[in-house]
């Protein structure tokens, strides 16, 4: 398996001139792979040699601005080269990240009248209160609920730790699994693992008899 990663940006607190803030992109057999989407990720992404229309996976660490206020504007920005009759079409997008993602996308795309000419869900990460400081740990669970207590905004999972668990599986294909691992940090974060499968390799019985 062929895995390429390019750094978008390093920064951190606000994006300068010479240096983004953060985003890191993993190429995967012709798909993008978005870690993090903070301010200025789409010029960062026209500089490279990746094409943004490529991404079909973003996860976010957590929710500080330097990490995730790049994000309305990219999915608009993927949405603005899609074409309506859809003859030039955008992949469906899965966004990975903790509690409350979901409600600020949907109130930031709702708010600036914004339609996405393609599909997305965001999968959100419930937290545990031992992730940072007890004053910073805040409930979004019921942000995203509209009357009836139905979620609004976007489809997507709600994802939980098992119990004995210490890791959250969030996506499973033939070769690998990618995991979400918890972090402690003033405001709950995640890290994330690509674990490849084991791939065991086929022998020539006929030749091992021909060597004895």
């Amino acid at each position: 398996m062929s895995l390429e990663i390019t750094f978008l940006g390093t920064g951190s607190a606000f994006p300068s001139p010479a240096r983004g803030a953060a985003a890191l992109v993993l190429r995967r057999e012709g798909q993008c792979w978005l870690f993090d989407c903070g301010e200025g990720t789409q010029t960062q992404l026209m500089r490279s040699h990746l094409r943004a229309a490529r991404i079909t996976k973003i996860f976010i660490t957590h929710l500080h601005g330097d990490h995730f206020f790049g994000l309305p504007g990219l999915l608009c920005t993927l949405s603005l080269q899609s074409s309506p009759d859809g003859s030039s079409s955008k992949a469906p997008v899965d966004i990975y990240g903790p509690l409350g993602l979901r409600s600020f996308l949907w109130r930031s795309l709702e708010l600036s009248h914004s339609q996405l000419l393609f599909p997305y869900a965001v999968h959100e990460l419930v937290p545990t209160p031992d992730q940072c400081p007890p004053e910073e740990f805040k409930d979004f669970s019921g942000w995203d609920r509209g009357e009836e207590g139905l979620p609004q905004g976007p489809p997507g999972r709600v994802l939980r730790l098992a119990p004995g668990e210490d890791s959250y599986l969030l996506l499973e294909d033939e070769q690998l699994l990618v995991r979400a691992f918890r972090l402690f940090h003033r405001v709950p974060s995640f890290g994330f693992v690509l674990e490849e499968k084991p791939r065991p390799g086929k022998l020539n019985v006929q030749k091992l008899k021909d060597l004895g």
